[in-house]
């Protein structure tokens, strides 16, 4: 089972990643508002992904005997200045989940839940993943800058799964 303060911990952790999903969710609409369908692809992509990690504390929770409670979650924005400005907002958030998950892990550790452990070590090297792939837009739309080229960024993006 877990302990009370990993409950609450985990809660919160699966509200966060629900906020996770709003966010790319609202900048995929962004991104369909002003034309960039392949970079709102890569976003709705990222969306489910994050829902898929809020099932994952979801079903964690759930499986040991713990007690889930949905919380409101918080509106995102909804406009960014450039695409730019959107994925180093993306970029920001990435780092920010995982400084969670490092809190998370700690928590674990020091309440000698080695399940929850074992369990966080998968979002520890998921974060590492998101982190790269998001800074990875990062980059390429500073090198493109407000060029036409942002295009062919758009393209690539439609090829995610």
């Amino acid at each position: 089972m877990l302990s009370d303060k990993l409950q609450d911990a985990f809660n919160g952790q699966l509200n966060a990643e629900y906020y996770s999903s709003y966010l790319y969710l609202s900048m995929a609409a962004y991104f369909e508002s002003i034309n960039l369908p392949g970079f709102a692809h890569w976003m709705e992509v990222q969306a489910k992904e994050e829902m898929t990690h809020a099932m994952k504390f979801y079903e964690h929770i759930a499986g040991r005997r713990g007690r889930v409670t949905l919380r409101a979650v918080e509106a995102p924005p909804t406009a960014w200045k450039s695409p730019l400005a959107a994925f180093e907002d993306a970029f920001k958030h990435e780092q920010k989940v995982t400084a969670m998950i490092a809190d998370l892990v700690k928590l674990a550790a020091a309440d000698k839940d080695d399940a929850a452990g074992i369990f966080l070590q998968w979002f520890v090297t998921e974060q590492v993943e998101e982190e790269k792939q998001t800074d990875e837009v990062v980059q390429q739309c500073k090198l493109v800058g407000d060029s036409a080229q942002i295009l062919m960024i758009d393209r690539a993006l439609a090829q995610r799964e």
